[in-house]
């Protein structure tokens, strides 16, 4: 049986990613900020495969307890799915500089701090795999306006995918970050193009059949490779 990590899995995509990898016999490790407010994911508690942590993502001593209560548990994958959209101030004619920074903290820091503290516990696991989820909205060839915190954000996130894929492939682990579509999400709206059940099938198959080849690469849900 495998083990996931998923962070964020009180909502949206982390939720159905939860309970789809639970649907498959995987026992799930999910985190968010505040299990009392997690309804929905406190309704799968029933299931013994499934494990609710609390886990402020950005805050140094709740990681290291979370990583403490885990011990040597192997894990054989890791889903950094929490992330924020950042402040409504995103123009260059209204910028919350400060809300830019913990943008950052969140979508690019707390995975790679994440990611090196369980590195232990991926290494023994016999297909380890890190998945970050980024955003067609970090890429470089793309064109937008506007959302500088959350872009940038996510753009500095795929570099750190892509430099930890070179170190981490001595290890055997796989790393890539993942774009999910536009989802109907609190964050994506309603206007969005795909339901979360739509990219969290296409993210579960991706996540599956992702080997040490396709390391190090920025893929969509449903299995294109895309550019920077």
């Amino acid at each position: 049986m495998e083990t996931v990590i998923i962070t964020g899995a009180n909502r949206g995509i982390g939720l159905t990613l939860a309970t789809q990898f639970l649907a498959q016999g995987m026992q799930v490790i999910a985190t968010c900020r505040d299990v009392d407010k997690a309804t929905q994911l406190r309704a799968l508690s029933s299931n013994a495969n499934l494990s609710i942590f609390a886990l402020e993502v950005t805050d140094e001593v709740s990681l290291q307890r979370f990583k403490n209560t885990l011990g040597n548990q192997p894990i054989d994958i890791l889903i950094n799915n929490a992330g924020i959209m950042g402040s409504e101030q995103q123009s260059s004619d209204d910028m919350d500089y400060d809300a830019w920074l913990n943008t950052f903290s969140v979508n690019t820091l707390a995975p790679l701090r994440l990611s090196n503290l369980l590195k232990g516990n991926l290494i023994a696991s016999d297909n380890p795999r890190i998945i970050s989820i980024s955003s067609l909205m970090a890429s470089l060839t793309g064109k937008g306006q506007g959302s500088y915190a959350y872009r940038s954000s996510k753009a500095a996130l795929n570099k750190v995918m892509q430099v930890m894929a070179l170190e981490y492939q001595a290890d055997n682990i796989t790393v890539c970050p993942v774009h999910p579509g536009w989802v109907r999400t609190d964050m994506g709206g309603s206007e969005a193009d795909i339901s979360v059940d739509e990219s969290a099938t296409g993210l579960v198959t991706l996540i599956n059949a992702l080997t040490l080849k396709q390391s190090g690469r920025f893929w969509q849900w449903d299995g294109q490779e895309l550019n920077w």
